[in-house]
């Protein structure tokens, strides 16, 4: 049932700087009802953020016009990060978003499966059984039947000149879903949800060459994809190097080429090629039973469009969306009534948005909306309804040429409405996979919007219903009108401040939990509930009961191991439990200005470190490099940090340090590590230990890299990427193994997806490698550790990573970097 609601109507004149909501040029509008004549598609699968061919998305979507899509196996969590901090899934909600972005501008869509990024895989056969392969070919073929591809195109081939074992998976998924998607005895309790079995007409491989690597032959079909839009006023080189460089956390900037660029194609599946992509595929409306006159009618709108008056097609343009209702039910129809409907909305000027001036809302709490709406150009139209969740009301009223109508509306946020959290996050992450419980979500790129409204316009005698997130809206001083999204935020929060607690040498830790209210009128008691071993004790009863008001409240809670093994990890978790409900995350946000702002919810726990650890020096000194916490655990190990800067780099202040520690890629970011390798260098001379984490290459900018004494070089080929893999102590005498701590293969255990990463190799003789280690079926390498005596001092190069395993409380990393930081000033 509808209430009709009365307002008093506000008619004000205001100038918006800028907008989030996407406008289109004249010269956009046609290309797009250009498009409305193309019925032809294409779905290009990859494995990870940035595999996807950059310049061939808008060549496909921007001047063959027709639907296109990327669909990303992973969402890139196991990568490195050039921007910040954040690691695994936090990375992988950047790099989401980044090619969200990219999507933006080569005018693909994206989609994604359930996999996670576990980390670098040498080998097919260990991403699949990691990923677990049905699971994630049901995917792919859910995506395929929902889509409907005409063509399916692979980055990769499924066998060693893929580069790795993700990237050959995405083609043996890609070509075995080719086939499953169109066989009705292959998942068939998709059925249910709507979806129908799909074949498309063929399958092929985007072959390429690059990296040394050329699988491109003059037999494939060849296409030049360097061709200039005019409409556009960029080449798809252009757009290509804009898109790419959206992958900013990878580094993956890139020039916006122009010219000829050929790509080719060779077939893998289904009907063979014999002149285009298209080959045998009807990708004009003479696909569709009785489409013939929408193609006649789309020529006539075509003919007679005005660059300089978009709004005098629109009459025509509403006549094509009424044909377009009459067809029957197919996915065509539906994709070309939405791009019909985005094409009236540009052309008649119509801007609808809803915004707020709160940043942020809480479940049980108001959220205060304000609607505006401005029909920019002379056409015929009726605002008939608004809705919202539970606010509905209808309107017979005139919108009148670039006037603002706006009112706003304060809505109840109901108690058990969902928190924002991104959907593949509801449920712990299982091994190689997301859990994800709705069918239906499955592929999305991210969660619907919190708050949604529906606005009914007449446009020349149809209605038309248009769906605009309600966001926070705000000006910022330097970027002007600046729009985010509106998270849901829970009543109660919980968090540890600390990811580690490390009880050094059997002593107790004093752990802090933070309890917040996010509700202004909670007062009631409740009770924060730890979860742990027996192999801790808490000095403090198990169950908390405590008065909970709006402002935070800090805990502490004293843990004392037990007897046992030293040297273990295990994770403490909390909740509090008001009346019935159990709340046991908290809010945490990634801000960067090239993606909108994310909140996620992150479950509240930490890890608990009992370490039989010595330690021998005190102060370090940290140059930072891409991103990392080492710093963080260095404190926590008793460490006094102090972070370094160019500025720093002098024989009177680096004396100081019993050890300097570069963080990864350091050399690869800053080329005054190179330029000053000198007095580096003199710092280990007279005695002091420089710590080296790995670099991804030789080289910074145009220059090699020169770093510590002596030469050596890294291959970003070597890795030993099973976290198991057997570790070999070569020198089993050498100080590192030994002092102050003993290193025995126990400190190797529990260690998280890989073990070492751009090794060492070409090494000068005075360097030692205490360890060695491989993956399986490949010889041992010994570049995990690099260490040489200069001087008084030493020099490391430390391919270990660190960088994870530390956040990650494995106790045999913090012990084997007490040791390096320890190694002994040489007589």
């Amino acid at each position: 049932m509808r209430t009709r609601f009365l307002f008093s109507f506000i008619f004000i004149f205001q100038t918006v700087v800028a907008q989030q909501q996407e406008t289109y040029t004249s010269s956009e509008i046609f290309q797009q009802i250009k498009k409305l004549n193309v019925l032809g598609s294409v779905l290009y699968i990859g494995a990870h953020p940035d595999d996807e061919n950059n310049s061939l998305l808008p060549y496909f979507a921007k001047e063959k016009l027709y639907r296109t899509a990327y669909l990303s196996l992973t969402r890139g969590d196991g990568g490195q990060n050039l921007i910040g901090d954040e690691q695994g899934i936090e990375l992988g909600l950047i790099r989401t978003q980044e090619l969200l972005a990219a999507r933006r501008v080569d005018g693909a869509e994206q989609y994604f499966t359930r996999a996670y990024e576990f980390g670098f895989s040498k080998s097919a056969e260990e991403a699949l059984r990691i990923w677990d392969k049905d699971k994630i070919l049901s995917d792919v073929v859910w995506v395929i039947r929902n889509y409907q591809p005409d063509v399916i195109i692979k980055r990769f081939p499924p066998d060693k000149r893929a580069g790795h074992g993700h990237h050959a998976a995405s083609a043996i998924l890609a070509d075995e879903a080719f086939t499953a998607a169109a066989d009705p005895n292959r998942f068939p309790e998709q059925f249910k949800y709507g979806v129908k079995p799909w074949q498309a007409k063929r399958i092929l491989w985007n072959t390429y060459n690059f990296g040394g690597n050329n699988t491109t032959s003059e037999d494939q079909l060849k296409i030049d994809i360097g061709g200039y839009n005019s409409l556009i006023g960029k080449s798809y080189g252009e757009l290509g190097g804009e898109a790419r460089t959206m992958h900013k956390s990878q580094g993956e900037g890139r020039p916006e080429r122009k010219g000829q660029s050929f790509e080719y194609f060779a077939t893998t599946g289904g009907a063979p090629l014999q002149k285009n992509l298209m080959d045998g595929v009807i990708t004009n409306w003479n696909r569709m039973e009785d489409g013939k006159p929408i193609g006649v009618l789309i020529g006539e709108i075509t003919a007679t469009y005005k660059l300089e008056s978009p709004e005098l097609s629109v009459p025509k343009l509403v006549r094509l969306y009424s044909a377009l209702k009459s067809l029957p039910e197919s996915s065509w129809k539906n994709q070309k009534l939405k791009e019909a409907q985005q094409i009236i909305e540009a052309a008649s000027g119509l801007f609808v948005e809803a915004t707020s001036s709160q940043p942020e809302v809480v479940q049980g709490e108001n959220l205060k909306v304000d609607f505006f709406i401005n029909k920019r150009n002379d056409v015929d139209a009726e605002l008939k309804r608004i809705s919202i969740q539970n606010f509905d009301s209808s309107f017979m009223f005139k919108l009148n040429t670039n006037q603002n109508f706006s009112f706003d509306k304060v809505l109840p946020v109901a108690d058990d409405k969902k928190i924002s959290q991104p959907y593949w996050l509801e449920y712990p992450l299982h091994g190689g996979n997301f859990e994800v419980k709705d069918q239906a979500v499955i592929g999305n790129a991210w969660n619907d919007p919190s708050f949604e409204i529906k606005t009914t316009i007449s446009i020349d005698g149809e209605d038309f219903t248009i769906l605009r997130p309600v966001q926070y809206r705000y000006i910022d001083a330097v970027k002007g009108d600046t729009y985010q999204p509106i998270p849901v935020l829970p009543k109660i929060e919980v968090r540890y401040n600390r990811d580690n607690y490390i009880s050094m040498n059997n002593q107790p830790v004093t752990v802090m939990v933070n309890e917040k209210s996010n509700d202004a009128n909670l007062s009631a008691n409740n009770e924060l509930i730890q979860h742990f071993s027996g192999k801790w004790k808490m000095e403090n009863d198990l169950l908390h009961r405590i008065a909970l008001t709006s402002n935070q409240k800090n805990k502490s809670f004293n843990f004392v191991p037990q007897s046992g093994n030293a040297n273990t990890s295990e994770q403490v978790e909390a909740s509090v439990k008001y009346g019935d409900e159990i709340y046991n995350s908290y809010t945490k946000t990634i801000a960067y200005d090239h993606i909108p702002v994310i909140t996620y919810f992150p479950m509240a726990k930490s890890n608990l470190l009992k370490l039989d650890i010595k330690i021998a020096g005190k102060k370090v000194g940290y140059m930072a490099g891409a991103g990392d916490k080492v710093p963080e655990a260095l404190e926590q190990m008793g460490y006094t940090v102090t972070f370094l800067h160019e500025q720093d780099l002098r024989e009177d202040y680096l004396k100081q340090f019993d050890a300097i520690i570069t963080g990864i890629r350091a050399y690869n970011i800053y080329d005054f590590l190179t330029t000053k390798n000198d007095v580096l260098v003199d710092y280990v001379k007279n005695g002091g230990n420089l710590i080296v984490q790995y670099l991804k290459s030789n080289q910074v900018g145009q220059q090699k890299i020169k770093a510590g004494p002596y030469s050596f070089s890294v291959s970003s080929g070597s890795r030993v990427t099973e976290e198991d893999a057997p570790v070999t102590f070569l020198l089993p005498q050498h100080p590192v193994l030994n002092f102050p701590n003993k290193i025995s293969s126990a400190d190797f255990e529990g260690w998280i997806q890989e073990r070492s990463t751009y090794q060492a190799q070409d090494l000068d003789e005075h360097f030692e490698t205490p360890l060695a280690m491989h993956d399986t079926g490949e010889t041992e390498n010994k570049g995990s550790l690099a260490i040489a005596k200069f001087g008084k001092g030493n020099f490391v190069y430390a391919s270990l990573v660190f960088f994870r395993q530390l956040p990650a409380g494995i106790p045999g990393a913090y012990r084997l970097m007490a040791n390096l930081i320890a190694l002994a000033k040489n007589n």
